[in-house]
């Protein structure tokens, strides 16, 4: 005779099958990774990095230094290049470039581990940039804000820009989407 009292094996079963479905989903690689955020350690730490960076480009740039320029890049790197030739066409003319200093308005980091660090930075040279030279000051060119993808390179001690991708132009200031005559 079959009792009218629903069974509990269907429904542990049921319960047995679920749970394996969701360990699996859990331990089981996905198809594409998932990006997380850095942790906020890792954050902090490939931020300094960039600091630091900007520090010593900036010195670089005051004392005239081509070669210490150079040494901030890995070797044939077209951002490093570049960066070389517009100090030189400044030392060139006799002109030193003083108060090179970069506001970052964001920073995102996608990887930051000891050996590689690639941030997406929306920066620009600050307004106090000068170039001077014997009886003359002359402002630098005002620059605008611009998103690069950032990737250095660790070379033993040292932190080497190995490129500099431009991305997006960042969104319009709060100014110029509000009408605002203040910018």
């Amino acid at each position: 005779m079959r009792s009218s009292v629903p069974s509990l094996r269907p429904i542990a079963w049921g319960v047995l099958v679920a749970g394996l479905l969701l360990v699996g989903a859990v331990l089981l690689p996905a198809d594409e990774p998932v990006r997380r955020p850095a942790p906020a350690a890792d954050r902090t730490g490939a931020i300094t990095v960039l600091r630091d960076w900007d520090r010593d480009r900036a010195e670089a740039w005051r004392e005239g230094d081509l070669g210490a320029l150079g040494r901030l890049y890995v070797a044939r790197s077209l951002a490093g290049r570049a960066d070389r030739a517009m100090l030189a066409a400044y030392v060139d003319r006799g002109l030193r470039v003083r108060g090179v200093r970069m506001q970052v308005a964001s920073v995102r980091v996608e990887r930051s581990d000891d050996a590689r660090v690639v941030l997406l930075v929306t920066d620009r040279l600050s307004t106090a940039a000068t170039a001077t030279g014997p009886g003359r000051v002359l402002p630098l060119p005002r620059d605008r804000w611009t998103s690069r993808r950032i990737v250095l390179v660790r070379a033993g001690e040292r932190w080497q820009v190995a490129r500099v991708t431009a991305q997006p132009r960042p969104a319009a200031t709060t100014a110029q989407t509000s009408g605002s005559e203040n910018s």
